[in-house]
């Protein structure tokens, strides 16, 4: 009866890794780095992959993971950030044209100048929504690392140069704004909203799409969110516990990552970083000469960054919140729903092609 005896060694390399992850994370947190709790708990785990520390995470835990992270994805849809499209039409459409053009420019970067394959290409391209490239490069088979070290760099390059560049052309936003309140959670709801997202991540799974855990679940949990069915949301340690231990399952493929191979990665980031800024700049530009919205407003709406990182950014910096959010929702709505979509199509386009 050796299937019912536990594998301690097992479980000892799981506990070590969610630890190593969680003082990562934590550590990140608390010195303010952008998207703390997931990069400090991607470097925690990368540095002890590197190290030789055997980590692991499940499948099967790693599933329960992606649902949970697509949950939290998704609950950030609220019927209030979608009134704000009807507010902004110019700027949104020009934000839509700007997010795919990001997207195909240093998507192209990265699989010409650095011969990536087209699926990492996509994930280390997509400007923003930087959980569920990591969650998706990590459930597709994607290059992970690549992936990570792109699109951790991106935000981190960012959150820095963002108030650095305002300060520095003397851009500044207007009063800060009051803060925002919280509605609580019934567990009825919340049972609503595990059930009915993992219910449409099963049935994803089932017809064969490639991001079926994360996408389902962040697709349920954004239609009962946006439509103002339920408020409930993953109690805060479960959802940052998850998003903690998808980074460090993903840190835990750096293992036997060469110094070389790493040093491509940073030029590769540093590569796709500086031909997506130029596409994002450019319509900033133009939205800043069409349109009578503060440069400020525009430069922090148009930047592709991660969409929590960025909304903390323009609350610090006294910008117009509705503006800014209304903006980045819509570009988290457009990466969330398109890259998932194309990275299908260059999967099953590629599968035709062996077979």
């Amino acid at each position: 009866m050796r299937s019912q005896i536990p594998d301690w060694t097992t479980v000892g390399r799981i506990a070590e890794t969610m630890a190593i992850g969680a003082i990562g994370g934590l550590l990140f947190h608390y010195l303010g780095f952008p998207a703390g709790l997931v990069s400090g708990s991607i470097v925690a785990a990368a540095i002890a992959a590197l190290a030789g520390r055997p980590l692991m995470v499940p499948p099967r835990m790693v599933r329960v993971i992606l649902v949970l992270v697509g949950i939290a994805l998704g609950s950030v849809v609220t019927p209030d950030t979608l009134k704000g499209f009807a507010t902004y039409p110019a700027s949104i459409a020009l934000l839509v044209v700007s997010t795919i053009g990001i997207t195909a420019a240093a998507g192209a970067y990265l699989l010409i100048v650095h011969r990536w394959n087209p699926v990492s290409a996509l994930l280390g391209a997509s400007p923003g929504a930087l959980a569920q490239a990591i969650a998706l490069s990590a459930e597709i088979g994607a290059d992970a690392r690549g992936v990570v070290v792109v699109q951790t760099l991106r935000v981190v390059l960012l959150a820095i140069g963002i108030p650095a560049g305002l300060a520095w052309f003397g851009l500044s936003g207007g009063a800060p704004p009051a803060p925002a309140t919280v509605a609580g959670t019934s567990l009825g709801e919340l049972a609503i909203l595990v059930v009915v997202s993992t219910t449409a991540s099963i049935v994803l799974v089932k017809v064969g799409f490639s991001a079926g855990w994360l996408f389902g679940a962040m697709l349920g949990s954004a239609a009962l969110h946006g439509s103002g069915l339920i408020e409930a949301r993953l109690p805060w340690w479960l959802a940052n516990g998850a998003m903690v231990t998808m980074g460090a399952v993903t840190g835990s493929r750096f293992a036997s990552l060469s110094p070389r191979m790493l040093l491509s990665y940073l030029l590769a980031a540093l590569g796709s970083f500086a031909v997506g800024s130029a596409v994002a700049a450019a319509f900033a530009i133009t939205v800043v000469m069409l349109l009578p919205v503060p440069a400020a407003d525009v430069v922090m709406a148009f930047s592709p960054g991660a969409q929590d990182t960025m909304m903390l950014l323009a609350l610090a910096l006294h910008l117009d919140p509705v503006f800014v959010g209304a903006h980045h929702l819509a570009r988290y709505m457009i990466v969330s729903v398109g890259i998932p979509l194309a990275a299908n199509m260059i999967i099953r386009r590629t599968r035709k092609k062996a077979e």
